[in-house]
């Protein structure tokens, strides 16, 4: 039992990342019932939505699982009432300050987890009294750092400087990524884009087929003026790269971006006009598969290679 299994109690120290509109009660029941850590992403729920999920997500699984709370969207003191009332056992927090709700949750018996993109928001995040931290790299996708420190550089970094469990998160989507992730100093890992091209994802089916099709290169990062999003590269993100031409004001790119841009592209399936938020992983990603057997996979992959070290010869120094 290592440090993250036994803070969740659950059998894999293998999150799945609580992604906007891909992540519901399927999905995350999915995950924790194969002996991951499942999250029901609530950034694009509405308070009866998330307590709908909630309540399915507590049918279809006996096991440990968490809600993600975005701090940067609304409604976010309704969700931690329905977290609460509903003895959700763990929390992500992430896109805003730790200290707003982290003694509040804890005080209810709740684990509360911070995503971060750098070693001084980790540093504030451990301040703050979390119960461990994601520490996420510049491959990701969705809202990211602006940073720019990539997962390789960004866990040892971290690691050096913390006490609380680390999670790895961004370009990891295989049990040969999970290894490295915990090579370098994390407790166990966080994986988004694999699991967003699951059989039990809430996205349309044509936003998991590109997921599949996706290209080394088909995603970049951008709308730092705002919120830094990685997305695929289509008709919205070239407008966006268009009116950068221009030198945009903030004001000027939220008018593009407009409302609900991310609903549109990866839950209604418009891959012209909608904003399709995919990490850099997805070039490696070349299936759609049921969440559970994505799960034994990683794991199956993660012994093997885990065993193959093992096989390795050492060097004299």
């Amino acid at each position: 039992m290592n440090r993250i299994t036994e803070l969740f109690g659950v059998k894999y120290p293998l999150i799945q990342g609580g992604m906007i509109w891909n992540s519901g009660w399927r999905l995350a029941s999915a995950v924790s019932n194969a002996g991951g850590l499942g999250i029901i992403g609530a950034a694009s729920m509405y308070p009866e939505v998330l307590r709908e999920h909630v309540k399915k997500c507590q049918i279809a699984t006996s096991k440990p699982f968490a809600v993600n709370i975005p701090m940067l969207y609304p409604n976010i003191e309704e969700h931690m009432e329905t977290i609460i009332s509903h003895k959700v056992p763990i929390v992500f927090t992430s896109a805003g300050n730790p200290k707003l709700w982290t003694q509040h949750l804890k005080a209810h018996g709740i684990k509360v987890v911070h995503v971060v993109s750098s070693v001084k928001f980790a540093l504030k995040a451990q301040e703050a009294g979390v119960d461990a931290i994601v520490a996420e790299g510049f491959e990701a996708g969705g809202h990211n750092g602006r940073e720019e420190t990539t997962t390789l550089t960004l866990i040892p970094m971290v690691k050096a400087q913390l006490k609380v469990p680390l999670i790895a998160a961004g370009g990891i989507a295989t049990g040969r990524g999970m290894l490295a992730a915990m090579v370098l100093g994390a407790d166990g890992v966080q994986v988004g884009s694999r699991f967003a091209a699951s059989i039990e994802s809430s996205a349309h089916q044509a936003f998991k087929e590109i997921i599949v099709n996706a290209k080394e290169g088909d995603t970049t990062l951008t709308l730092k003026e705002l919120a830094p999003v990685r997305l695929i590269k289509n008709k919205f993100y070239n407008d966006v790269a268009q009116l950068y031409k221009s030198s945009p004001t903030p004001d000027q790119l939220k008018e593009l971006l407009g409302r609900a841009r991310a609903k549109k592209g990866m839950f209604e399936g418009d891959l012209v006009e909608g904003e399709l938020e995919i990490g850099q992983i997805s070039a490696l990603i070349n299936d759609i598969k049921p969440a559970g057997q994505i799960v034994k996979d990683m794991i199956t992959e993660f012994n093997e290679a885990k065993m193959a070290l093992s096989q390795i010869e050492n060097f004299d120094v």
